[in-house]
């Protein structure tokens, strides 16, 4: 919901920016160089108010665009999940609001053309239909995780894989973290890459929210659980891994202890005393150079980095 709201209030106030999803639910964005690229979504009410059209928003002059297109567009969808594969935009799944969908489409960035891609596969071999799942790649293939409908969930077992060279999909066994099992079926997650190894957490089983936190690298299809919970069992929620040089830089620049510039920031958010000892260590194994998968009390991140949120300022 506020992610175009604050990009567009906070610091993106020039260009076209997305309308119809300002209060919006389930769109997908993606960033690609210094373009982050916001695809569909609803508004409310939800599922009569669909978008299908690109917006672009440059990162570093903040400026909001919309990209025309031509060829075969998506439907006017929310939910979907996207990925970007040598300067192609790929868009699985979705929903209008009143069905699901298995389609899958490409955008050509350079040309700004869709194209809606017909896999080989007989009918009864596609993916199920789906919403609020999540997608990998290695280049090769697109791996959906998840995902479901609003009366069930997909389980993690088996991932269905789009093979970009052979125009079929494929159906890939996972093996299980050992005397643990598989990531209980779950829609409504987070997920990040980094490089081989993807990451999901949280997310909506049809019963439960859920708290944990689950690893599969995409050469070996290993499921390890992490040692880890989220501070809160959350779903419709987001994830992002942020570059270790760019904290790492800012430290080094201002010479701060990491305790001293915690507790700095801490000073300007309102109502947080303290981090936990599970938002605190992961936090020190950034800023030494380490990947990191964790969650901060909102308002964070925009008061360690002053420089990319205007209304963000560090004492001390």
């Amino acid at each position: 919901y506020p992610i175009v709201r604050h990009l567009t209030h906070a610091t993106l106030r020039t260009g076209v920016t997305p309308s119809r999803v300002k209060s919006c639910s389930c769109l997908s964005a993606v960033l690609h160089g210094n373009n982050l690229l916001v695809f569909g979504g609803t508004g409310i009410p939800f599922g009569e108010n669909n978008s299908n059209d690109v917006h672009v928003c440059n990162v570093q002059y903040r400026r909001w665009n919309l990209l025309n297109c031509k060829g075969k567009k998506p439907n006017k969808i929310y939910g979907q999940a996207m990925v970007i594969i040598n300067d192609y935009l790929y868009v699985f799944g979705g929903t209008t609001g009143y069905l699901y969908s298995t389609d899958l489409h490409r955008l050509d960035l350079s040309t700004r053309e869709w194209v809606h891609l017909k896999p080989k596969n007989a009918p009864l071999d596609l993916p199920d239909e789906r919403y609020r799942h999540e997608l990998a790649h290695d280049g090769q293939r697109i791996y959906i995780l998840g995902g479901g409908t609003s009366w069930m969930s997909y389980p993690l077992d088996k991932i269905h894989a789009y093979n970009l060279e052979t125009n079929y999909w494929e159906e890939i066994v996972t093996r299980p973290h050992e005397n643990i099992g598989y990531p209980a079926a779950r829609r409504c997650h987070s997920c990040v890459q980094v490089k081989d190894d993807v990451f999901i957490c949280g997310g909506y089983n049809g019963e439960l929210i859920l708290s944990d936190l689950w690893k599969i690298n995409l050469q070996t299809f290993q499921w390890m659980k992490l040692p880890g919970v989220m501070p809160e069992p959350a779903y419709f929620h987001c994830a992002a891994v942020t570059p270790v040089s760019n904290f790492q830089k800012w430290l080094r620049v201002s010479s701060v202890n990491i305790d001293a510039a915690i507790s700095s920031v801490l000073s300007n958010l309102p109502n947080i005393v303290s981090l936990k000892e599970h938002q605190r260590t992961p936090l020190k194994a950034f800023v030494g150079g380490n990947h990191v998968f964790a969650l901060l009390p909102t308002g964070f991140g925009k008061f360690c980095f002053p420089g990319r949120v205007r209304s963000g300022h560090l004492s001390g």
